[in-house]
């Protein structure tokens, strides 16, 4: 029977928020690192959170943004933790609230079986400030996993889903194994399995 394993993307596979580092290239990182940690802690709706840090990159080269999300740090056993898994028969899937310049190139890297995000619109080689994409909500990632599980015949009691934030909770309904990742409280009160070292192999000893 074939198993799903879904990951989310930034503080889990990688080691910190893709967003957060972008931002730094235009001197907003204080006040977009202020914001993120504010909707990942559930105190702001994650669309409203998203389009307003998003409106701060405007203007920022998008050659420099590619360059950034093709260097950020993969959480500690990130890359064995996904090879184990296929190894085992799970089908592994990125949701992530950030981007797909950093997924895309980090999926293909990880090998997993498909990643889904936003993007960040560019023109004439800057960001607009405007994102657009399928996980734009507080619920996506849960509504994503039931249209995912339907599509593949898989069922809750054959799904893992992995994460850190408020808006990974959408998930968790339909997993059997739901894992706060070094996540914050709200998570971590919906979860069945907290990991609180960061060390992605840790959740190894769970299946």
């Amino acid at each position: 029977m074939t198993k799903l394993c879904v990951f989310d993307f930034d503080s889990t596979l990688m080691d910190g928020e893709t967003i957060n580092e972008i931002s730094a290239a235009c001197g907003q990182k204080a006040a977009v690192s202020a914001i993120t940690e504010r909707a990942m802690a559930g105190e702001l709706d994650f669309f409203e959170a998203l389009t307003a840090r998003v409106e701060l990159l405007v203007g920022i080269p998008y050659p420099q943004v590619l360059s950034i999300c093709h260097q950020l740090p993969l959480m500690p056993g990130a890359m064995e933790t996904v090879r184990t898994l296929k190894q085992l028969g799970y089908k592994v899937v990125v949701f992530s609230g950030g981007f797909r310049q950093a997924t895309a190139y980090f999926g293909e890297k990880l090998g997993v079986d498909a990643e889904f995000a936003n993007i960040l619109h560019h023109k004439d080689g800057f960001l607009t400030g405007k994102v657009g994409g399928e996980m734009m909500f507080n619920d996506s990632k849960g509504k994503m996993l039931q249209r995912l599980q339907q599509l593949l015949g898989i069922s809750p009691e054959q799904t893992i889903a992995v994460g850190d934030g408020a808006n990974d909770a959408s998930m968790f309904p339909f997993a059997a194994k739901k894992v706060a990742f070094c996540a914050r409280e709200i998570l971590q009160k919906q979860a069945n399995v907290v990991i609180q070292e960061k060390d992605l192999r840790l959740l190894l000893d769970y299946l």
